[in-house]
């Protein structure tokens, strides 16, 4: 166009000389000014270079930029001077192929069925929607990921141009622009699987004495050692960042290309990972804005946004940026980008997050965080926090947490850990940043509490949440389609929900409803009543003869194992035989691990049952299955 627009002004200037000096005048300057715009449209229209840097496991709590606790990181402090805080940024699951999942899709991992994490089936993504970096693919860029993915969902070939450790954004085309993910594991949970006799050969280089220890944590050398080391790893993550901001300044990107670094979940020191705490989800970051691309965000640069944004909000934003549309089965919104305000940005003040299945150890937990609060609505509460979970208990800090409780040298606070949730907790962040107060039982916050349960109540009964299913009906069942088979069975998990949240009630209250259920032709009903009166505890003894005609007799065997769980719990009957029994009948491995997990928590220190399997009676699908392997190993049955 601007072209064209030259050639004529060439032309007219040449035929046209005997007009007067006024008119040319005004006709080359007209001309030069439509050139001119012409031109800066086109360079406006260039799409921007788009970077990633995740860096693993960091909560936001240990980096001096979000927390006075926290040790300086003068690389990322830099991206921010030329870029914006987020002071609000959230994971939506503490773990990491659900945290990804999430981050891959911009969808709730409940509603899409990827919210369980070592995944024993993977499940697509739902109709006509795909992982977002194909959209950028689509649309000319070059898309490339080095290396980690840990998706619970399907990936088609049309994701990434490279993804591989040897994944580069140099690769591609003369002027293409590019979208990188640089993932830096320097900081995993793994590098906090050190010895006692590393712990004394290895000293520090952050002192042991320079921070607090948080108040649910006892207070010993162990946790000082594990602290220290832990931001030492952040030392060096922060180290990793600045090569990579070194090499995109060296090769003449900086101008062009938006970096975000963030966090890809919470940290690891113990009740951080795999729990729906700040620690477990609050993550930093930061995103470097370029020169040339500042008209496309609203807010001064080196300024802090409080807004909250979390995991599913990436991918609508890196598409916005580009100038992409985005889908609408999206869950997230954009934060960047052309048509954000920077104001009705920084009134964004919710997140929701989930925890469900975490390697081998069960769990369905909700919360949502608005403002200054913060509800998690535990709905097997009775599953607590220290239940045995592999992985974490690699941990030497883990180790000796649970050691000291049971040896009663921790003081209230520190021995939640270990002891039974209640159903809901309410948290004033502000005041009490790693949730040790619950505010649920104080009558000054009763219309927050009903408040946030109401909000809480609507988004998994809007989702529809798939997890008022059990993970081996759902990969039977649903899997195939699972955003389709949540709509269709919309009312039957409203159904559940409303069973589930029974136990909210005065027992008084919820016992003809509870009644009703159990016995219910729906065996999902029959499950959530029992799992109600498992919280309501000695209240619901009144169910007992019914339950433990449940416990011999239900058509399901995850019900037979959770009406004996019932009477286990409330001293009624020793339910190791009915759930070896069980066990030793289930065929599926999602099935039996989830009877494992009750049978590890009736066979732990608040209960101590004993149990005698035998491994030469367990279905083969069953005794091959690694997740249920480390069940096995742990009650030394392998």
């Amino acid at each position: 166009m601007c072209q064209i627009l030259a050639h004529k002004f060439k032309t007219y200037t040449m035929v046209k000389i005997n007009h007067s000096l006024i008119f040319n005048t005004c006709a080359i300057l007209l001309c030069a000014i439509t050139i001119i715009s012409c031109q800066t449209k086109q360079k406006e229209e260039l799409p921007p270079n788009i970077v990633w840097i995740t860096s693993e496991d960091n909560s936001k709590h240990y980096q001096k930029l979000f927390d006075d606790n926290g040790i300086p990181t003068p690389n990322i402090e830099s991206l921010a001077k030329e870029g914006l805080i987020f002071n609000r940024a959230f994971s939506n699951a503490p773990v990491c192929s659900v945290a990804r999942s999430a981050i891959i899709s911009g969808c709730y991992g409940p509603r899409i069925g990827a919210q369980f994490h070592r995944k024993m089936a993977v499940v697509p993504m739902p109709d006509s929607l795909k992982m977002f970096p194909a959209y950028l693919r689509r649309a000319g860029y070059y898309t490339t990921n080095n290396s980690k993915e840990d998706y619970n969902i399907i990936k088609s070939d049309d994701v990434w141009d490279e993804s591989s450790k040897k994944a580069s954004w140099k690769n591609r085309s003369e002027k293409q622009p590019f979208f990188h993910v640089f993932n830096i594991g320097v900081s995993h949970e793994s590098s906090m699987h050190f010895t006692a006799q590393d712990m004394e050969s290895n000293p520090t280089e952050t002192d042991i004495n320079s921070f607090k220890i948080q108040p649910n944590h006892p207070n010993t050398q162990l946790f000082k050692y594990t602290n220290a080391l832990y931001r030492d790893k952040i030392r060096e993550m922060d180290r990793q960042v600045g090569e990579i901001i070194k090499e995109l300044k060296e090769e003449g990107r900086l101008d062009d290309t938006f970096i975000f670094y963030f966090g890809d979940h919470g940290g690891v020191l113990p009740g951080s990972k795999g729990y729906l705490y700040e620690t477990g989800l609050h993550v930093p970051m930061v995103v470097h804005v370029p020169k040339n691309y500042r008209h496309l965000v609203r807010d001064k640069i080196g300024s802090t946004i409080n807004g909250f944004v979390s995991f599913i909000d990436l991918a609508p934003t890196v598409l916005n940026l580009a100038g992409i549309d985005i889908p609408k089965e999206i869950d997230g919104t954009a934060f960047l980008g052309k048509d954000i305000e920077i104001e009705e940005l920084n009134s964004r003040d919710e997140t929701y997050s989930y925890a469900d299945r975490f390697d081998e150890k069960y769990d369905v937990v909700r919360a949502v965080r608005k403002g200054k609060y913060k509800y998690i609505r535990s709905y097997q509460p009775f599953n607590y926090d220290g239940l045995m979970n592999n992985y974490r208990y690699k941990q030497l800090a883990y180790q000796e947490w649970q050691t000291l409780y049971h040896d009663g040298k921790l003081n209230e606070v520190q021995s939640v850990f270990f002891e039974k949730r209640a159903p809901e907790m309410l948290f004033d962040i502000d005041a009490d940043p790693y949730e040790t107060k619950n505010l649920a039982d104080d009558p000054a916050y009763s219309s927050t509490l009903i408040n946030m349960r109401e909000k809480l109540a609507s988004w998994v009964k809007g989702m529809p949440d798939l997890s008022f299913y059990p993970e081996h009906f759902l990969i039977e069942k649903a899997f195939e389609n699972p955003v389709e088979f949540g709509k269709i069975h919309s009312n039957e998990i409203q159904k559940y929900i409303e069973i589930a949240d029974l136990n909210l009630q005065h027992f008084d209250d919820a016992k003809n409803s509870l009644t009703t259920a159990l016995k219910s032709s729906d065996p999902r009903e029959r499950y959530w009543a029992i799992i109600a009166c498992s919280t309501f505890g000695q209240q619901a003894n009144g169910m007992e003869s019914h339950i433990r005609e449940m416990a011999s007799q239900d058509t399901e065997l995850i019900n037979r194992v959770r009406a004996a769980e019932f009477l286990g719990i409330v001293k009624k009957l020793d339910p190791s035989a009915i759930m070896t029994n069980s066990l030793y009948e289930s065929e599926k491995p999602s099935e039996a691990l989830l009877i494992l997990n009750s049978i590890v928590l009736m066979n732990s220190g608040n209960y101590n049952y004993k149990f005698d399997i035998k491994l030469d009676k367990l279905a083969k699908t069953v005794a091959e299955d690694s997740e249920v392997q480390l069940r096995l190993k742990y009650l030394n049955i392998i």
